[in-house]
């Protein structure tokens, strides 16, 4: 079998890696891209029509920009592709305000949002109790302390559209694109990164690699110490009357109703041409790996979904689900990403584990990652996303780091 040479090898082309293969092609770069599936599918963490997108991110004023950025990349995308990507149907957040609550590890998260929203100067609204039943009246059971933070600039993005676009532009612009090809090893020899695959070897001068739930069993440790994937279940709810439930008349939503992480529920409006309120919540407890993940949903887990979560808190909206799927979250401890150079191999980019949360930020990611190995340095800040701060509770030398 013959090798094929690349200047950069994209492992994994789900949100972060078409996001980067698409802005390498975009400057220039020989590059390949590298999928055990094919791309856009169903098999990781981003997949179907939407993920929720907030300018004003409460998990930390890092993420602020690159979801600024991510935007301005889709819109220009949709100039030319002509396909819708982004919908700014507004976003919401609520909350209590005196007593606790945490979304992705990020305490009294309504408030850090309200906090970022200030400092980055987002056009938003600060909505009390009052205030948020009258406009949005779906939300009933609110709590004596509930707000809401309404953001008008945020909404949703259509995952497969946008990988899809990335993916089509970067191979108009010379990448490769291979797909069902499962990457076996990954070794650097000096200035040569080898990547072994049933169809023969590919070198590059660099590889990223994005390949989210995969990542750890790629590249061993300290991934492997790091690094937990955890099963997560969306349901798609019938509505009594869907017209409420439409993108001109309602926002993205996350609802807080107790102090764990556990304890709220994110949802959505009805794109055109879909059915069903699409409504979900997050858990942390049960862990799984990409290949053994149980992607069959009961109707069990949808009937719990529902009177956990939804039963007095959304309006309108049946326990009965018209459809449930499994997909999986790679999470870091502090919930946050990993965006940095393997600690053994500094010409392995390592650009995964959004635990829950990356989707909206990925457009910039992998056009901040293509930046740093065309020019050595990046435009935004990338510097809360090291390595570094796991390597130490994992048992690993914070020096090994680059």
């Amino acid at each position: 079998m013959s090798t094929q040479t690349a200047d950069v090898a994209v492992i994994g082309l789900g949100a972060m890696g078409a996001a980067a293969l698409y802005q390498l092609a975009s400057r220039g770069v020989r590059a390949i891209g590298i999928d055990r599936f094919d791309p856009p599918h169903d098999r990781g963490s981003s997949h179907g029509e939407t993920r929720i997108t907030r300018q004003a991110v409460g998990e930390g004023d890092g993420y602020a920009p690159l979801v600024l950025r991510s935007h301005a990349i889709w819109r220009d995308l949709e100039s030319m592709t002509g396909k819708r990507l982004l919908t700014a149907c507004g976003a919401l957040v609520i909350g209590p305000t005196a007593s606790a609550s945490s979304h992705h590890g990020q305490a009294d998260f309504l408030q850090a949002t309200v906090a970022v929203a200030r400092r980055h100067t987002i056009a938003h609204e600060v909505l009390d109790r009052a205030e948020l039943s009258h406009r949005f009246p779906l939300f009933t059971g609110l709590g004596s302390d509930d707000a809401g933070y309404y953001e008008p600039g945020g909404g949703y993005v259509d995952p497969g559209a946008c990988i899809a676009a990335q993916l089509d532009r970067a191979a108009v612009l010379g990448a490769r694109v291979v797909g069902n090809t499962q990457v076996g090893a990954i070794r650097q020899h000096g200035s040569v990164v080898r990547i072994a695959t049933p169809q023969g070897d590919i070198e590059a001068e660099h590889a990223i690699v994005a390949a989210g739930a995969w990542t750890a069993p790629l590249l061993g440790r300290p991934f492997d110490g790091i690094l937990r994937v955890t099963r997560q279940v969306l349901h798609w709810f019938e509505p009594d009357d869907p017209r409420p439930f439409g993108a001109d008349r309602l926002p993205v939503f996350i609802r807080m109703h107790g102090a764990r992480d556990s304890d709220y529920f994110y949802g959505f409006p009805i794109p055109p041409g879909t059915a069903g309120v699409k409504v979900a919540t997050e858990q942390y407890e049960h862990e799984t790996t990409a290949d053994t993940i149980d992607r069959a949903v009961s109707p069990s887990e949808a009937e719990q979904m529902h009177a956990e979560h939804l039963a007095g808190r959304l309006a309108w909206v049946g326990n009965r689900a018209l459809r449930s799927v499994a997909c999986l979250y790679t999470n870091t401890p502090d919930a946050g990403f990993i965006v940095d150079a393997h600690p053994r191999m500094e010409r392995v980019h390592v650009v995964s584990a959004c635990s829950g949360h990356g989707f909206k930020h990925s457009a910039a990611i992998g056009e901040a990652v293509a930046e740093r190995i065309v020019t050595g340095r990046t435009t935004l800040d990338l510097s809360n996303f090291r390595l570094e701060r796991y390597l130490g509770a994992c048992g690993e030398s914070a020096s090994l780091s680059p």
